[in-house]
């Protein structure tokens, strides 16, 4: 029996069974229906070569799918059963049907709901990603979790110097936690007990610093040796406002380029989509969904800032956005609707292979105005004042001979 290795949904009256595991860090409850009746419940070691030889001993010419639940257990249960030739679908708990009113949960009744929702055909695959994905995500989550421990030292030492009532010493302000910052620091006269507990705070700083810049070179070097990562990271990396540290983390979520159907669903995937209400004539359009991984969002509308200073393009939709809003919700209104932009250029290039180089390259942008005085450039052409404008990509060569992008709007 020949089966994708990835599938997504399935059609039920392709199989004879359905298998709804519910995976524990000991074993897992099984509930295995037919098209008509339960046929058995039981409960094997979290093993996955018992559940392989219990099939192919009970039901060796039968059409088997299983499912399961998203968890700690990752994906050793799904690789194990594909590479047996047994189709499996990975689900979101949050999508499985739930009825309502029930206050009882147990394993064995979540392994029935799900083979139950199976058999119906309402159950959806996430995208399993492959190894280096996954790979990639270890070292992602290393970095969000180094970085989330040095920022908080960061607090801890600003907190220490408010409650001791001694300034902050950065010269600028711009200069936040450079070296020459901490070297002030370092040498800064108080009593014995704030200097003893302000250095210790700094030596765990100065550690998670330099487990940074261990962790960021790995992720380099690992993007690198891959060819195909190697060139994602290089289409990213062309766009305005991504660099190094959000151009990973966005190919360890989004996975496999291959499996996106357009831009609409990855910016549905970020969270970035806006919520709607609709019933015949009338449209309600409320905030972003915030469905996803928040820290990809996140990450993803701090870039927009930096993208804005560096593509006049965005500057200029930015501040007709802004024009469109009150005064106290303009700045976040614009620059979400920066961040949705954003993902349509991601998708562009990631689909495309091709290199984004910014069109309006006649404005030239000085970073150090102020927003009162960017509000002074020319806006666009008024029929491309929509979030969704449609985009023309032409091709053409550069010196060394590879495409690239160049996004110019429809007059």
């Amino acid at each position: 029996m020949t089966v994708s290795k990835n599938v997504s949904t399935i059609a039920p009256v392709e199989f004879d069974l359905f298998f709804g595991l519910d995976v524990d860090k000991k074993s897992i409850s099984i509930t295995i229906l037919d098209h008509t009746q339960k046929i058995r419940s039981l409960t094997l070691p979290n093993k996955s070569e018992m559940i392989i030889n219990y099939t192919k001993k009970h039901f060796p010419d039968k059409r088997i799918l299983f499912a399961y639940e998203t968890g700690p257990t990752g994906y050793g249960l799904y690789d194990q059963l594909t590479k047996a030739g047994y189709p499996c679908l990975v689900v979101t708990p949050s999508l499985v049907p739930t009825q309502p009113g029930k206050r009882v949960k147990t394993n064995r009744i979540d392994s029935v709901r799900l083979a139950q929702t199976l058999r119906g055909g309402e159950l959806k695959s996430v995208r399993v990603p492959s190894r280096k994905y996954r790979d990639l995500r270890h070292l992602i989550q290393v970095y969000k979790t180094t970085s989330k421990q040095s920022t908080g030292y960061k607090c801890r030492i600003k907190a220490l110097l408010l409650v001791e009532g001694i300034a902050y010493p950065n010269t600028t302000t711009t200069d936040h936690w450079t070296n020459n910052t901490i070297r002030r620091l370092q040498a800064m006269e108080c009593i014995s007990s704030v200097r003893f507990k302000l250095d210790r705070l700094l030596e765990n700083l100065l550690f998670y610093r330099g487990q940074l810049l261990k962790i960021k070179k790995e992720i380099k070097r690992f993007c690198r040796n891959d060819s195909d990562l190697s060139d994602s990271m290089k289409f990213l990396l062309s766009l305005p406002g991504i660099g190094w540290v959000i151009a990973p983390i966005l190919l360890a979520r989004i996975g496999d380029w291959r499996n996106l159907q357009d831009a609409n669903e990855l910016a549905g995937f970020i969270g970035l989509t806006p919520c709607e209400h609709s019933t015949g004539d009338d449209e309600h359009k409320g905030n972003i969904t915030r469905m996803g991984d928040s820290y990809l969002r996140n990450l993803l509308i701090e870039a927009s800032w930096a993208a804005i200073r560096k593509d006049p393009e965005l500057a200029e939709f930015y501040q007709r956005v802004y024009q469109r809003h009150p005064r106290d919700r303009a700045p976040r209104k614009a620059i979400v609707a920066v961040a949705r932009k954003l993902t349509t250029r991601i998708y562009a290039v990631l689909a495309q292979r091709r290199v984004y180089i910014p069109g309006y390259r006649e404005y030239n942008l000085n970073r150090k105005l102020s927003n009162k005085k960017r509000r002074q450039f020319p806006l666009a052409p008024e029929d491309a004042s929509r979030l969704c404008r449609v985009r023309k990509y032409t091709k053409r060569r550069v010196k060394n001979d590879s495409p690239v992008l160049t996004a110019s709007l429809l007059r």
